[in-house]
């Protein structure tokens, strides 16, 4: 039997680096919600929670915004162990901004440094290069959890810590929990490097474009000469068609994560007065709410890789991913839909907060049918040819359903509508978004598959 290989030192110190960087940002992404809108006396802002939506949309969209701006810069100019290290200080740079912030500016400060560093923060495809081809996608695997890892500890810490840990009587510990941000991503900067330094063996030292094997290397030299000479190419129709496909889908992308990042503002704004927190006498912090959903898709994920298995086994074969993605778009009509009820039902008194448990079940499940599945789509049925571009074009995807939902949270659940109606209004679109792609089920298969003697 051969000996399994292990993962190499360096996958676990790029891998590791993902924790302190989603613990930072979770602790000060989710704490933006209240800092904003809590009043000044009680160590907040005290502006509106549609400016609070608005900046939380705009920390999350330009996010992804400067990945791909970053990516341009590592792939070509600058290797990711010299960028990732300088986008972690810029980071800590900007919770420490956000720290100090009196006023609006502060935070937007904040927010700037905050997208601009992970724009430079490129642990994920340094991985790619540092284990080998046969153990992609188990490393990979790992990474998730340890991103999930991060992205739970921050919100669960957070919401103890500003409430009681660095609370001065009625000053709430705001300020603390960004200047720990701050501290958590500088110590992140000096694992990454000594580490990278000790047990990187050179990975990341330069830009993507020249780390590839000798073999990778001669071929595009033969390719480019072959290209060179020969007429250019035509888009072939299979390559049209794949290409209207994502298109398309990038659409109900925009979607999806436009509702999924609204979900939460409800639960920081409408539910925080309309509540019970208190469960045995602990009071339940807010921000938990986002390491629940962290917990769950850490819990999610085996479940729903068996689901697929099972699915794929059957006589009839597996569902189509376009029925897959629809059905994500579903769980999340469903999840507003038990929001309505929720608010009709409850009259005028207040539900426990262990009402939004079953929320959260189906956020999860519709970001587990919708999120991973839409990237697949991507890998799978890009033209090679194309498959950066198709790769901006779902990342843009994600940037304007990212920088919307503040806009549509101050239209829908700004006042103008009763919150069970606004939350309706949301179900409604979600499911006509998931009818639409089943009955175009067999249309955009037809797109994606290649048929007899189509080019």
């Amino acid at each position: 039997m051969e000996k399994k290989q292990k993962y190499p030192v360096a996958f676990w110190v790029a891998g590791c680096t993902e924790i302190f960087e989603r613990l930072s940002f979770y602790l000060g992404r989710s704490l933006i919600l209240v800092f904003v809108t809590t009043a000044v006396a009680a160590g907040g802002l005290g502006l509106s929670d549609t400016t609070a939506a608005s900046m939380q949309s705009d920390i999350t969209a330009y996010s992804y915004l400067a990945g791909l701006v970053g990516a341009i810069i590592v792939d070509r100019f600058v290797g990711a162990f010299y960028t990732t290290p300088v986008g972690m200080l810029i980071i800590s740079f900007g919770y420490f901004s956000g720290a100090a912030a009196k006023s609006a500016t502060g935070v937007y400060i904040m927010i700037f440094c905050v997208a601009f560093g992970l724009g430079l923060f490129k642990t994920g495809p340094m991985i790619g290069r540092i284990v080998k081809p046969e153990q992609l996608n188990s490393a990979y695997s790992i990474r998730y959890s340890l991103v999930n890892v991060g992205a739970f500890i921050g919100p669960f810490a957070a919401g103890i810590l500003y409430q009681d840990v660095f609370a001065k009587g009625e000053v709430l510990g705001f300020r603390g929990c960004f200047r720990l941000a701050g501290i958590v991503m500088l110590l992140g900067c000096v694992w990454f490097t000594v580490g990278m330094i000790l047990k990187g063996k050179g990975a990341g030292r330069r830009p993507f474009k020249f780390e590839k094997t000798k073999e990778e290397l001669e071929r595009e030299e033969r390719e480019k000469a072959e290209k060179k000479n020969a007429p250019r190419q035509k888009m072939t129709t299979i390559e049209k068609k794949r290409i209207s496909a994502i298109v398309l889908i990038s659409a109900f992308q925009i979607v999806f994560w436009l509702f999924w990042y609204l979900a939460y503002l409800p639960i920081y704004y409408h539910w925080a007065e309309n509540m019970n927190w208190s469960v045995g006498g602990l009071k339940i912090p807010v921000t938990w709410v986002d390491a629940v959903n962290a917990l769950f898709c850490v819990i999610s994920g085996p479940l729903t890789a068996l689901l697929w298995q099972k699915l794929s086994a059957r006589p009839q074969g597996d569902l189509s991913l376009f029925k897959k993605l629809g059905i994500g778009l579903s769980f999340l009509g469903v999840a507003y839909i038990y929001f309505a009820i929720l608010d009709v039902t409850r009259g005028g008194a207040k539900v426990s907060v262990l009402a939004l448990i079953l929320f959260m079940v189906f956020l999860t499940l519709g970001e587990m049918f919708f999120s991973p599945l839409g990237s697949a789509f991507i890998g799978l049925y890009s033209p090679s040819r194309y498959l950066s571009i198709m790769s901006a074009v779902w990342g843009l995807g994600i940037f304007a359903a990212a920088k919307l939902y503040g806009n549509v949270y101050s239209f829908a659940f700004g006042g103008k509508f009763a919150f069970p109606k606004a939350c309706i209004g949301v179900a409604i679109v979600a499911f006509i978004c998931t009818v639409v792609l089943f009955l175009m089920d067999n249309k955009l298969t037809s797109l994606v598959k290649k048929k007899d003697g189509e080019e």
